[in-house]
């Protein structure tokens, strides 16, 4: 991504994943430790121009960020193309769709949980919302370099689109009238997360097929966006691994079965 990158384990995934986008490697004087000269190594055999600078000039280019001494300059294309991640998707699709995440750790945090359950890809609205910057990327600890992200210009007539192609448009809503455990998410689903504070737009949470909520036990009155994100996320792994058994002949484990759950398009 076009830019900066800071930080041993998100430049090194960058040199591992895009090793032609990075252009220069830069090291703070005096890092010699193992992991610093491992990335070092990895970098020149990439072709990558490496070099030691003061800490000074380390601290400026990292703009205040965590970057344990590495700052690496990159460029390249940051988004992928939808249509593209929507036809590399596998069968079922797992898809997260973000309607207005400002935050840039909160960004980079949904993506590494959605890299984490095997999603298929992220997408994000091109204006209004956090792109992929140096914080976003950093938080996403090298996830960004593993999951596809796309910019849609609309939102919502990108979830139409999904729905068109078959795929259920599930909203995650703290008033939603449904469990997340109810859902069938062994089916082709997109998961669509609202920005902090105000949640999903009205436009969005009217277009999902339906609206789940994670009941609160404590005091606290709802959860970060990456953490519900995730539950969610990992809730359709397990109900996969589970249906997968089932398939297979296997045992089926806690899992309820698709009785009992709503969702299912025809």
């Amino acid at each position: 991504m076009s830019g900066t990158l800071f930080g041993i384990h998100p430049v090194l995934e960058a040199i591992r994943a895009r090793p032609c986008s990075i252009t220069r490697v830069l090291v703070a004087a005096g890092r010699h430790d193992a992991r610093v000269e491992g990335l070092v190594s990895a970098a020149r055999r990439s072709g990558a121009v490496v070099e030691r600078q003061p800490r000074e000039a380390i601290d400026r280019l990292a703009d205040g960020g965590v970057h344990q001494g590495v700052v690496a300059l990159v460029s390249g294309a940051e988004y992928a193309d939808p249509e593209q991640v929507l036809e590399r998707a596998t069968a079922p699709a797992l898809l997260l769709v973000l309607d207005g995440v400002e935050d840039p750790r909160n960004l980079g945090a949904v993506i590494r949980s959605a890299a984490a359950a095997g999603a298929d890809g992220v997408f994000l609205p091109s204006h209004g919302a956090a792109g992929l910057g140096a914080v976003a990327v950093k938080a996403s600890a090298g996830a960004v370099e593993r999951l596809p992200v796309a910019r849609v210009g609309n939102v919502v007539a990108f979830l139409k689109r999904l729905k068109e192609r078959g795929v259920w448009v599930v909203g995650l809503d703290p008033e939603g009238p449904t469990s997340w455990t109810a859902f069938d998410l062994a089916q082709p689903v997109a998961l669509v997360v609202g920005g902090e504070g105000r949640g999903l737009r009205r436009l969005a949470r009217e277009t999902c097929d339906a609206l789940l909520s994670i009941p609160m036990r404590g005091e606290a009155g709802s959860l970060n966006l990456s953490v519900a994100a995730g539950i969610v996320l990992f809730e359709a792994v397990r109900q996969r691994l589970a249906a997968r058994r089932g398939a297979e002949g296997g045992p089926p484990g806690p899992d309820r079965g698709p009785a009992g759950r709503t969702g299912g398009r025809e």
